[in-house]
């Protein structure tokens, strides 16, 4: 067992940084250790296991066994805190709303600045990088640029272009790819006892996401949803059958969505209220009661702005199925040697490959990516959509 066992299919990234892991130890017994830096960028697309990676390192920087060849072990209590997320010295941060503000990045590294305590190093791992607004990647870039000689920041985000270059510039960059297929599915069958056939199908399906084809393999009412938007490129024949589509597809979003969204925001209530005393006796207990309402609104102001997030996340893991569609009908088109994401409809995308050209393929594609970007600038999702689906129709 390692840390780094959850990090399917990229051996090139395990090996980057386990190098810098050992240089990080010899610096600790204070050595020169030239593989190290303070300031990572981890990159990668969704579900390559950005966060995954810099869990890992960010264990293996505070493993007990630094400078052996079990460092990064997995066993150790340091590597079982920081894969927890509960070690002292280890910040992980996970914008909940649609952007991260500056007065969040200035508490963030002022907190970064104290010495470690019981680890090695004192560790930030950014989530979401992406989501600073400009003025917190303003502050975060003044804290990058002069860190405290034990302080490492890992950022995460999909592409290095998310960053304002003056922060990227000074990270060493990570980057991961797209886990083949059959890693994921083998992951999913030896982790999860999830049968061969069913994890390969879902592994195809999410194309390399790891969470989101366990999501698919184990929840039928994932696959219901994602058959239904497979079943939209058949309809788009008539204006009134596409805004039926749209209509239908966003509804499904917020849907999923929503069932999140309810799950998380009733157990963060409930900690709240037992945080502040309710249900307890005793002297002073009503006076925390009542002050604890400005928590409160503190609190749904924030799941708000998540309940919002979710929503466009649901919404573009949707485009992103619907473009795998066309994806594949275009691989077809070309005779490309390429797996497709849908292999159980091999049969229908080689009777839609047969009947329209790639031109009018990439057409659709296009329009599906112009959609995800209209709704990444706070566009109306539904008139978004249905743009796209009459677009899709016309192409």
């Amino acid at each position: 067992m390692s840390v780094y066992d959850e990090l399917v299919g990229q051996d090139r990234v395990v090996a980057q940084i386990r190098q810098a892991a050992d240089a990080a130890a010899r610096i600790v017994r204070g050595e020169a250790g030239g593989g190290m830096t303070h300031a990572w960028l981890f990159t990668g697309p969704p579900g390559s296991g950005r966060s995954v990676a810099a869990r890992a390192f960010a264990a293996a920087l505070q493993c007990r066994h630094q400078g052996t060849p079990e460092q990064g072990c997995g066993t150790c209590d340091a590597c079982h805190q920081v894969l927890a997320g509960s070690h002292a010295d280890l910040e992980v941060i996970r914008p909940s709303g649609l952007s991260y503000s500056v007065k969040e990045t200035r508490d963030l590294v002022l907190r970064s600045s104290t010495a470690p305590s019981s680890g090695n190093w004192q560790i930030v791992l950014f989530e979401d990088a992406d989501r600073a607004t400009e003025q917190a990647a303003n502050a975060l870039l003044k804290a990058i640029e002069e860190p405290p000689d034990r302080t490492v920041w890992l950022l995460c985000t999909p592409s290095p272009d998310d960053l304002v270059v003056t922060i990227r510039s000074r990270c060493r960059l990570v980057t991961l790819s797209t886990p083949p297929s059959h890693a994921v599915a083998d992951v999913l069958v030896n982790r999860d006892g999830i049968d061969a056939d069913v994890a390969l199908s879902a592994a195809r399906a999410a194309q390399g996401h790891i969470g989101r084809a366990r999501r698919l393999a184990t929840d039928p009412d994932a696959r219901a949803r994602r058959d239904e938007v497979l079943s939209v490129p058949r309809e788009l024949r008539a204006i009134d059958a596409c805004l039926n589509a749209a209509e239908r597809l966003v509804k499904s979003a917020e849907a999923e969505a929503a069932a999140t969204t309810a799950e998380l925001d009733e157990s963060e209530k409930s900690e709240l209220r037992k945080a502040y005393g309710e249900g307890a006796t005793g002297k002073g207990v009503a006076k925390a009661v009542r002050g604890s309402a400005g928590a409160m609104r503190a609190l749904e102001d924030r799941q708000k702005s998540r309940a919002t997030r979710l929503k466009r996340d649901a919404l573009d893991r949707t485009l992103m199925d619907l473009a795998g569609y066309y994806r594949d009908a275009l691989t077809l088109q070309l005779g490309a040697s390429v797996e497709l994401a849908n292999a159980e409809r091999a049969d229908e995308l080689g009777r839609y490959a047969a009947v329209t050209s790639p031109e009018a393929t990439l057409r659709r594609l296009e329009a599906i990516m112009e959609c995800r970007e209209r709704i990444d600038a706070n566009a109306n999702p539904l008139l978004a959509v249905e743009a796209m689906t009459l677009a899709i129709r016309a192409a």
